[in-house]
């Protein structure tokens, strides 16, 4: 076996702790070590087994812990691993765990991970990420998933309570960036024998994260307030974070200039005045997320959409300068590709929506539309789902106006959050809008969503693409591989990419510790602290 740490960051983990919290000279603390964010919709699932979304991983990442986290540059530092050993063939990884306890007490073990890794691949939990599991190439997480091997036959195992072993099917150069996801987090396996789905409930559930759950008001808020078993306990300043849900983005940003929030998202247009008016609060940074309006190219879906012409037509035909810098100009950028611009080692390939000046590309859109039958005289009719958010709204009013000369008629349609996703996972929608934001800081990360069997919504196919997404898992250069890819998506257009996020907030200047070079946006509590006013 070779000894191998990821960043000098682990290094020196072992004869240090972890990042310890320290106001600069000068700053003092406030007594009120309260942390209040905003969240857009409710936390659907607060198991690491059930959450999908980033606003569930948020929270999620307080109450829990994996065997990693990420700095505030994004690089992965010790969790509950103290240190790692990797084989000479990169097929197996030896994890020695920390001294670390349930928020019961209780101490985690390896078997925490090996009961809840088994546990997001079985159907019976039918986790909607069972899926990244498959991406992290543990051995037989592909036939569990499907239903054809038992959860037991995974490929990790706990050696003894503070040595956790995973065997791979193949090298896999981004495995240990995935290793600060929610879906590998520990979770106890006695709580949850106990109380079934109840277990997520406050009181009922336990965690092994820098906080513990006080209360969860669905759609409301949620409250979380330190652990003391936590293993760093000592150096966790904040006291309590509590996430507050408001479904309008304009009334949010109000509520955070009374002083109620903390950290909120600048509603569409409002950055540069806000920059202006307050330099110290309003942030862009950039954020590793992608906006797309997927089509649903399934059975169900409109016969439309059906033929690339028209998806190609509908992805030229927006004007994603007009979106970034007229609707939202708040430092985003145009979309050309599903990939974020800013993700480690990716390159951008050259397509015609990258090359193209916005002229052209609407009289490319035209040509195509007129070539499939449709147009002014023909038009055609379909329906784009957005969930609750101002942002949306008014983006999904701009693409039906650059559609509309085309002879494209949209209905939009808006829906709670809940509702959106349920409809985009049963192929109920025509049109919709959805984002994506990396789960580890690698391409693949993105490009995984349209494999055939990956979570892709609108169940778009090409076997060529999956069997690049194949290859690249044991590639040593996956440059040329990730850009065919994103070639094919040019190609096939099974959504049209709007534009590729930036992190665009007001934040208090008096909240520090927060991120501010880590592309994926992962935040913990246990490194903010609150200074007086």
């Amino acid at each position: 076996m070779t000894k191998f740490f990821a960043t000098t960051a682990l290094v020196a983990s072992l004869a240090m702790p972890a990042f310890a919290v320290q106001p600069a000279e000068g700053e003092q603390l406030a007594e009120n070590q309260v942390y209040n964010f905003w969240l857009l919709d409710a936390i659907k699932s607060v198991d690491p087994a059930k959450n999908t979304d980033v606003e569930g991983s948020d929270v999620l990442r307080q109450l829990f812990e994996g065997l990693m986290n990420e700095d505030e540059k994004g690089a992965m530092v010790p969790g509950v691993a103290e240190s790692f050993e990797e084989s000479d063939d990169k097929l197996t990884y030896t994890f020695k765990l920390r001294d670390a306890k349930w928020s019961n007490g209780e101490p985690v073990t390896a078997g925490d991970f090996v009961y809840a890794w088994r546990r997001a691949v079985n159907p019976e939990t039918a986790s909607e990420y069972a899926w990244f599991m498959e991406l992290m190439n543990i051995v037989n997480a592909t036939d569990i998933v499907k239903g054809e091997k038992s959860p037991e036959k995974l490929g990790v195992k706990a050696i003894d309570d503070k040595t956790l072993e995973v065997t791979l099917t193949t090298p896999t150069p981004y495995f240990i960036k995935t290793l600060s996801h929610a879906t590998t987090f520990p979770v106890p396996q006695k709580v949850i024998e106990e109380h079934g789905d109840a277990w997520t409930q406050p009181g009922n559930l336990v965690g092994n994260g820098a906080f513990v759950l006080k209360s969860h008001n669905l759609g409301v808020d949620i409250t979380m307030e330190k652990n003391p078993e936590y293993w760093d306990a000592e150096n966790v300043v904040m006291q309590t974070v509590k996430g507050i849900t408001v479904n309008d983005n304009n009334v949010a940003l109000t509520r955070y200039q009374a002083g109620e929030l903390d950290r909120v998202q600048i509603p569409a247009g409002q950055y540069p005045r806000l920059e202006k008016e307050a330099p110290d609060q309003a942030v862009s940074l950039p954020y590793a997320c992608s906006y797309a309006y997927v089509y649903n190219v399934s059975e169900k879906g409109p016969e439309a959409l059906k033929d690339v012409r028209v998806r190609e037509a509908l992805s030229l035909a927006l004007n994603r300068d007009i979106i970034v810098n007229n609707v939202l100009q708040g430092g985003q950028k145009p979309a050309t590709t599903w990939t974020h611009w800013a993700i480690e080692g990716f390159d951008q390939p050259e397509t015609e929506l990258a090359t193209l000046s916005q002229e052209e590309k609407t009289q490319r859109a035209q040509e195509l539309l007129t070539e499939a039958g449709y147009g002014p005289d023909n038009p055609i009719s379909l329906t784009l789902q957005y969930n609750t958010d101002e942002n949306h709204k008014k983006l999904a009013i701009a693409a039906q106006q650059f559609w509309k000369p085309l002879g494209v008629n949209i209905t939009l349609n808006n829906v709670e959050w809940k509702v959106h996703t349920d409809r985009m996972q049963n192929q109920d929608f025509d049109m919709a809008r959805y984002a994506w934001c990396a789960d580890y800081n690698e391409a693949s990360t993105f490009l995984d969503w349209f494999r055939t069997d990956g979570y892709n919504s609108g169940k778009w196919s090409n076997a060529e693409f999956d069997q690049l997404m194949a290859d690249a898992k044991t590639a040593e250069d996956t440059t040329p591989i990730y850009t065919r890819a994103e070639e094919i998506l040019a190609e096939e257009v099974p959504a049209a990419f709007v534009y590729h996020y930036a992190k665009v907030d007001m934040i208090n200047p008096d909240i520090k510790g927060l991120p501010t070079e880590n592309v994926l946006n992962s935040w913990y509590a246990k490194d903010l602290y609150r200074l007086a006013d």
